[in-house]
């Protein structure tokens, strides 16, 4: 599944050609806030790459957003994440800044369940966010996933959320 569209989105699976909007939205510190700091131009290539790798291993991953006019919006997918020692599978979603608040995470975030749950047909999804990130506490709410527990990862507090098929 390369691409799919949601009424406002396009996703394409992530690519090399991708790395300048990666690197622009990485280095915005209001985005990057909640997603471990900004990050350098090499360590976003790196992450890039490992991303390109996973959907190489496993058939899926990041998509590159795109608005209806073919704006770069930011990044989203299901990913393998290591979380207390065990292999979890996560949506994720990541805009850039002048497109929050508009319902977009929400809308990405039931295309990436229904894609996770019933077309991959995994038994179970999560969502890891940061304690205080309200905004995307209530996007994994609002779309159906119930809070699990806190734990931390990577040294800061976060919840996990869960959907199950």
């Amino acid at each position: 599944m390369d691409h799919f569209s949601t009424d406002r989105l396009t996703a394409e699976r992530l690519h090399e050609s991708h790395l300048a909007d990666l690197v622009a939205l990485h280095l915005d510190p209001e985005v990057s806030r909640f997603l471990g700091g900004v990050r350098s131009a090499e360590t976003t290539e790196a992450y890039l790459a490992t991303n390109m790798a996973h959907w190489d291993q496993h058939g899926y991953g990041l998509w590159a957003l795109r608005t209806k006019d073919g704006a770069f919006a930011g990044r989203a997918g299901i990913r393998h994440i290591l979380v207390d020692g065990v292999d979890e599978i996560e949506i994720a979603y990541t805009f850039k800044r002048d497109l929050w608040g508009r319902g977009l995470a929400s809308e990405i975030a039931t295309a990436l369940t229904e894609i996770g749950l019933s077309r991959l047909e995994l038994s179970s999804l999560i969502g890891l966010v940061f304690v205080e990130h309200g905004a995307s506490r209530r996007v994994l709410e609002k779309a159906n996933y119930l809070f699990e527990k806190t734990t931390t990862h990577h040294g800061e507090d976060v919840v996990i959320y869960r959907i199950r098929r």
